[in-house]
């Protein structure tokens, strides 16, 4: 698969339960259980940041959402906000999440969240994207490491 069959875009009101359903397939990744999980459509709603604007949301943290031509539903996500370092001077982005639904994974769903969040903090002139990941999660690690992530 080409990475520029993948759409990546914003989150909109309406993706919510998709996102949601996201979050619990990553939790069973994550070998949690279901339970861990306290966000609801209504919480999400109220606090992610979507494009266009929701009139009740605080905008805490944005998500992009990544589509194959031959799937109307999202196959991965990635949830993020804005940080500051102080020794920078600059604003920066941490990836709380980043995910992809297993059945797609090696297609480069992955490469093209992080491609665009790269992206992002280059137009806010931004000085870093971090994030962390579990020590067990070697799949992951391998993943990071093969696009040069420290």
């Amino acid at each position: 698969m080409l990475s520029t069959q993948i759409t990546i875009r914003p989150a909109i009101p309406s993706d919510v339960g998709a996102i949601l359903a996201l979050i619990h397939d990553l939790t069973q990744y994550e070998r949690e259980p279901a339970s861990t999980v306290e966000a609801t459509e209504d919480s999400l709603l109220n606090t992610l940041r979507f494009t266009p604007p929701h009139p009740t949301s605080q905008n805490l943290a944005s998500c992009l959402l990544a589509f194959l031509p031959s799937s109307p539903e999202p196959v991965g996500f990635a949830l993020y906000f804005t940080n500051y370092s102080t020794w920078r001077g600059k604003g920066g982005i941490y990836l709380e999440d980043l995910f992809v639904k297993e059945s797609v994974r090696g297609q480069k769903v992955g490469k093209r969240l992080l491609g665009e969040l790269a992206r992002e903090v280059a137009e806010m002139n931004g000085g870093r994207l971090e994030w962390s990941v579990l020590k067990w999660n070697e799949p992951s690690i391998q993943f990071y490491k093969s696009l040069g992530a420290v």
